[in-house]
């Protein structure tokens, strides 16, 4: 556990800062928001609001394709889900919509 007295090495930005800002940091990070700014979680649906092509499936999906039972990475801007055919479908939080 850490206190506000101690302070952190920041590999980011090359500073040591209080364990509070950077936990702060962390959880702002984490949060993913659709093109509407819906704040997205593991498990909900999401709608496609533009057609995307699919690099090496050869597929394009068509705006309003929903998808199901979405996957958090990590990234603020990527989630992980599945689609028919589609093995490791990864898209970006921009072209969604929350459902």
């Amino acid at each position: 556990m850490t206190s506000d007295d101690d302070y952190i090495y920041d590999e980011e930005t090359g500073e040591w800062l209080p364990a509070s800002d950077i936990a702060a940091r962390k959880a702002d990070a984490a949060t993913v928001r659709d093109s509407a700014g819906n704040v997205l979680a593991d498990g909900d649906q999401v709608v496609l609001i533009k057609d995307l092509d699919v690099k090496g499936a050869g597929q394009t999906l068509k705006r309003g394709t929903l998808i199901r039972s979405i996957r958090l990475t990590g990234d603020a801007q990527e989630i992980d889900c599945k689609f028919d055919g589609i093995k490791g479908l990864v898209l970006r939080a921009e072209f969604v919509r929350k459902r």
